[in-house]
């Protein structure tokens, strides 16, 4: 098995050479025969040259994210030091390929570049930071996916041209979320949201907070339930016509795309996907969201992205 490895560099202009040889190049598969890797054709579809390590049999193109000067701790960072992104293809002994990646990404392009991977076949496996006193503030998404090389070459390349458009509409990171104001008091209907939930919740000076739990064993044996840190929840403030929610989804791993496409779908912003324990029995995975708009809607949301698991 040999793996092949790329990342799109964002300091060369090559989308325009890719919109218009893309037809011709999307036609041709990317496993000639054998099912050998063609790393003509990767860089073909990708704009990029990469180099091949023999040695790992890894084709490796480098992303450096050069267009937003980034500091670490007041130090501005050089990309060499951990700002690059990639893709790595290998071939499959069912002659499919799989793909796996890291995307560098700012707080505005989380979301709609998620949305984008999801909805072109990739699956997203974690997004978290890897520095503190980072400006602008940095996350990284993992990618992976299995299948036609084509069809995941093109969804990486799809993920990258996101990137390029929230740039070229905005050269610097967007700081908010954007939408209205919140109101200066909380004014949650708590009812409404045990009555959707199935769940009971707990009142606050106006917010409402639904706990539901899950379990999973340690190796000692010793169960790990609700109380223990092991379950999905959801905060609600502000008012009913104008509310935020945030909380934690926690899943299987097998439940982690549905949920994640569920919540995305309905315009739910996911903040972070990591893991809280180690060595649980069934593994346990976290997915942190943040949404704004009417309660009721983000209550259907929530039931929605729920009901996706245990299928």
């Amino acid at each position: 098995m040999k793996t092949y490895r790329l990342a799109l560099g964002f300091d060369t202009p090559i989308l325009l050479l890719i919109v218009t040889a893309w037809p011709l190049i999307a036609a041709q598969p990317l496993l000639a025969a054998g099912g050998k890797l063609d790393t003509a054709k990767i860089e073909q579809l990708t704009g990029a040259k990469g180099t091949l390590n023999t040695n790992e049999g890894v084709f490796k193109i480098t992303s450096p994210r050069t267009d937003v000067k980034i500091s670490v701790d007041g130090w501005p960072m050089p990309p060499f030091m951990g700002l690059a992104s990639w893709a790595a293809f290998t071939e499959q002994k069912s002659d499919d390929a799989m793909v796996m990646g890291d995307t560098v990404l700012f707080q505005d392009e989380v979301n709609p570049v998620m949305s984008v991977a999801l909805d072109n076949g990739l699956s997203v496996t974690a997004l978290h930071n890897h520095f503190f006193y980072d400006e602008p503030k940095v996350y990284f998404m993992h990618l992976s996916g299995m299948g036609e090389a084509d069809k995941l070459a093109t969804a990486v390349r799809k993920v990258w041209d996101k990137i390029k458009e929230i740039r070229a509409a905005n050269p610097l990171p967007g700081k908010t979320f954007g939408g209205a104001a919140m109101p200066a008091t909380n004014s949650i209907s708590g009812k409404s949201i045990e009555s959707v939930l199935g769940v009971k919740g707990q009142a606050n000076n106006g917010m409402f907070k639904v706990v539901i739990g899950r379990k999973t064993k340690m190796p000692c044996g010793c169960e790990m339930t609700k109380d223990m840190g092991v379950n999905t929840w959801a905060a609600f403030a502000g008012a009913d016509d104008n509310a935020l929610v945030d909380g934690d989804f926690a899943v299987l791993e097998d439940e982690l795309q549905p949920v994640l496409k569920s919540l995305r779908h309905d315009g739910v912003n996911v903040v972070a996907i990591h893991s809280h324990m180690t060595q649980e029995n069934p593994r346990i995975l976290f997915l942190h969201y943040w949404g704004r708009g009417r309660a009721a809607d983000l209550t259907k949301a929530l039931k929605t992205a729920l009901a996706t698991q245990n299928k």
